[in-house]
């Protein structure tokens, strides 16, 4: 069966790898074919060579590096499902590019059939914005910001826009990344990631700061402390994005003198978050149709990757599709 790796800094290869079976006194695993995949932030570090700071040596280790994918249980050694249903799965350790793999079954959920296989997909990224989501306090009638206005940034402003904020402002230093935010719930946006953004946010809130401001700028960059300079005394800051082993230069001095509380968010359940993403999607009460903006074969995956990291043409949510869904006959 074939598998892909990064062989290089920045560059796609598939090979042969052995077939994927069931262990042999294992319990509890499903053998999943993957049928279509989104490609995500997290999986750029290994794509660019950096991860939090670390050098990545190559060639990288096969499977690595898809973990956002849905597609058909074969096999399985388990009760929760039978072969032939079809399931979001995340693979351990983003070890999810096969064309089977092992899992498993509690890394994984049913689709649900009233919606499109794109938009299922997305119930993985938007389970950890729900995950995330669930910390915060009651978000009615208050005002927040949305550092970060990716494919994540404007999850949360969909998901803030269920939860009752007034205000949702989008702020983010790309105008093309902008353009899509008032659709997925963003009450005003503010194009700058500098300090004068606390200035901008204020305007627009009549000399206020928000209540709650989430850092969603992802894995390289991060923007804590244009948080810190955003957040009103004795507000929350939600960091979502991930943050490399140590930062240096945060002024928590400033945080702590306006008494701000700190949420962090990773790993979501799939007992009930992920289950509760995809039941919010297949319900329409969020629409991320508008962030599905490229779809690629998987003979083009080199092409998606670098559409991807570099945001061409507007990228958010880049798709690939694996052979197994053209089998099935659907696209």
């Amino acid at each position: 069966m074939f598998a892909g790796r990064f062989a290089d800094k920045r560059k796609v290869e598939i090979l042969d790898v052995p077939d994927a079976a069931l262990t042999v006194d294992g319990t509890g695993e499903i053998l999943f074919q993957p049928e279509l995949t989104c490609l995500c932030g997290s999986d750029l570090p290994f794509f660019d060579g950096d991860f939090e700071g670390h050098e990545i040596e190559y060639p990288s280790v096969p499977g690595k590096s898809l973990h956002e994918m849905i597609g058909t249980v074969l096999e399985t050694n388990g009760t929760r499902f039978s072969p032939g249903v079809r399931v979001l799965a995340v693979p351990f350790q983003q070890l999810g590019f096969f064309e089977r793999y092992v899992l498993q079954q509690d890394r994984a959920i049913l689709l649900d059939e009233r919606v499109p296989d794109e938009e299922a997909l997305l119930a993985q990224p938007f389970g950890t914005v729900v995950w995330a989501l669930k910390k915060l306090p009651n978000m009615i009638d208050l005002d927040v910001a949305v550092v970060g206005q990716g494919p994540i940034g404007q999850m949360f402003n969909a998901g803030l826009r269920n939860m009752g904020a007034r205000h949702i402002i989008g702020v983010d230093p790309l105008p093309q990344r902008l353009e899509a935010s008032r659709a997925m719930g963003a009450t005003a946006v503010v194009q700058n990631d500098g300090p004068d953004a606390a200035d901008a946010v204020m305007e627009i809130l009549d000399g206020k700061l928000p209540d709650v401001v989430i850092e969603a700028v992802g894995h390289k960059a991060q923007a804590l402390n244009q948080c810190i300079d955003l957040c009103r005394y004795g507000g929350h800051i939600l960091y979502f994005g991930v943050p490399p082993d140590t930062i240096d230069g945060i002024r928590w001095k400033a945080g702590m003198h306006k008494n701000l509380t700190y949420l962090t968010s990773v790993h979501p359940d799939f007992e009930r978050t992920f289950p509760l993403a995809m039941q919010w999607i297949a319900e329409g009460r969020v629409d991320l149709k508008p962030l599905l903006t490229h779809r690629f074969g998987l003979d083009d995956i080199q092409t998606a990757f670098d559409t991807f990291r570099d945001r061409r043409e507007g990228a958010q949510k880049v798709l690939v599709e694996f052979p197994a869904l053209r089998s099935r006959g659907t696209h």
